[in-house]
C-alpha cells in the first residue's frame, strides 16, 4: 500500500547516516541501559553507575567512552570522577522507539520485533 508521499518528509542522507551510526553504537543492550539511567536520573559519575547496574568499572567506561566518542554522550570532570550525561537527543529517541513498541502490545521478550 502506497502513503500519501506529500504527508512524509525525505529524510537527508546526512540525516540518516549520524543516526545509523547512533544505532550501530547503542546497538548492545548495556547501552541502552546505560542511556535509559542517564535519561532518568541526569548525569552520574562511572561509580554510581557501576553499582545500579552490578557491571565492573572497566565494561561501563568502555561503553560509556565509545558513546562518548560517537557525540551520544558527554563527559564532565568533577573532582576525580568523569560524569556522564547525555549530548545527542537521538539516543533518547531510540528508546521512545522501543517504549512506543513494548506499549503497543509487544510486552513479551518472545515476541518477534
Amino acid at each position: 500500500m502506497k502513503t500519501n508521499e506529500a504527508c512524509i518528509p525525505e529524510l537527508s542522507m546526512a540525516l540518516l547516516e549520524r543516526m545509523a551510526g547512533a544505532l550501530k553504537i547503542l546497538a548492545h543492550p548495556c547501552r541502552l541501559k546505560l542511556i535509559e539511567i542517564l535519561q532518568r536520573e541526569g548525569d552520574y559519575p562511572v561509580h554510581v553507575i557501576m553499582a545500579r547496574l552490578q557491571i565492573p568499572q572497566a565494561t561501563i567506561s568502555q561503553h560509556l567512552n565509545q558513546m562518548r566518542r560517537a557525540g551520544l554522550v558527554r563527559a564532565v570532570r568533577k573532582g576525580k570522577e568523569m560524569w556522564y550525561g547525555i549530548d545527542d537527543p537521538s539516543a533518547l529517541t531510540i528508546l521512545d522507539c522501543i517504549r512506543r513498541k513494548q506499549a503497543g502490545g509487544q510486552n513479551s521478550e518472545s515476541k518477534r520485533l
